[in-house]
């Protein structure tokens, strides 16, 4: 039986050990980014400083409300704007892998330079067991590479401290109840961002499309799981699919973006069910996101498909 108490407890000893001086960490605001944050912050105090970046692929209000949090579990941090940076890197790239590569080698590019400014040896990330299960070595397939894993750059500067990197999500969410993070249980979110949301080409207005779909889907399941029309599933958020297809809006021809749904259910995110949602919060999420998008997207796609055979992810 996982024990978070004493797990939180043998961890921060060791990390006391482990960091000499200055470090830096890459705090998304996700669960797995923020536990690590806080665990180290324990270990090692004032000498911490929580990086969180903003590559023009997050969810909508991300930025602000990662920045309110850390502020409120007291957690020296830096929030950097460098949309413009990783838009430019993505330019052309369309394939999933491709994508994955040069967004890890991104991040540690900005990592390193605010590594440097604060004298930091250190970058402690929020790698946890799945991540390097799914992106291969030794004798295990490449399910798809994730960025703080397989996308490291060789000639990378810092040296990687990784509290959480053996346990899975439902431990990591464990311990995040007995740190006290009031997102411990929040649904996860790839480090890539909406890059990964985006089949084909990352541009910055299929961006600005997934983001407001992702905002609407995540807002009628949510408030549907709140009146008892269903059970919030495990993970759920839309995709933009790289094709354009026929519409009526009006009495007007219309030629628009198609929308993807999904939403799973599962424990540690190693296999996954999807879920069975209503049609009527599904027909709420449709007619809301064309409606509010009407110039944009004009078909809307659920996926009914469980892990394996697909990922949770689409890319």
């Amino acid at each position: 039986m996982f024990d978070p108490d004493a797990f939180i407890r043998d961890k921060v000893e060791e990390l006391k050990g482990q960091i000499e001086g200055m470090a830096v960490i890459a705090c998304s605001g996700g669960v797995d980014s923020t536990v690590a944050a806080v665990l180290v912050s324990r270990a090692i105090g004032e000498r911490l400083f929580a990086v969180h970046v903003d590559t023009g692929y997050l969810r909508k209000g991300e930025a602000k409300k990662v920045g309110k949090m850390l502020t409120e579990m007291k957690v020296n941090h830096l929030v950097v704007d460098t949309s413009d940076e990783f838009f430019a890197a993505l330019k052309g790239v369309s394939e999933p892998e491709r994508k994955r590569m040069i967004i890890g080698e991104r991040f540690i590019r900005v990592f390193e330079r605010e590594a440097k400014k604060i004298g930091a040896k250190y970058l402690v990330q929020g790698t946890i067991a799945p991540d390097w299960i799914e992106s291969g070595g030794g004798l295990r397939d490449v399910i798809k590479s994730h960025h703080n894993v397989g996308a490291l750059p060789r000639d990378m500067s810092l040296t990687l401290v990784e509290p959480l990197r053996d346990l899975y999500k439902d431990e990591v969410r464990k311990v995040g109840k007995a740190l006290g993070i009031p997102i411990y249980d929040q649904q996860p979110f790839p480090g890539p961002g909406l890059a990964v949301r985006i089949l084909g080409e990352p541009t910055r207005e299929a961006a600005e499309v997934v983001r407001e779909a992702c905002a609407i889907a995540e807002e009628e399941i949510e408030l549907a799981s709140a009146k008892g029309e269903m059970d919030l599933p495990w993970q759920y958020f839309a995709v933009l699919l790289p094709v354009k297809t026929v519409g009526v809006q009006g009495d007007v021809r219309a030629y628009g973006y198609t929308v993807g749904i999904r939403a799973v259910h599962s424990i540690d995110g190693m296999t996954a069910a999807y879920s069975q949602m209503p049609h009527a919060v599904l027909d709420r999420i449709s007619r809301r996101i064309t409606n509010t998008m009407k110039d944009k997207v004009n078909r809307i796609v659920y996926d009914i498909t469980s892990k394996p055979p697909g990922t949770i992810e689409w890319e």
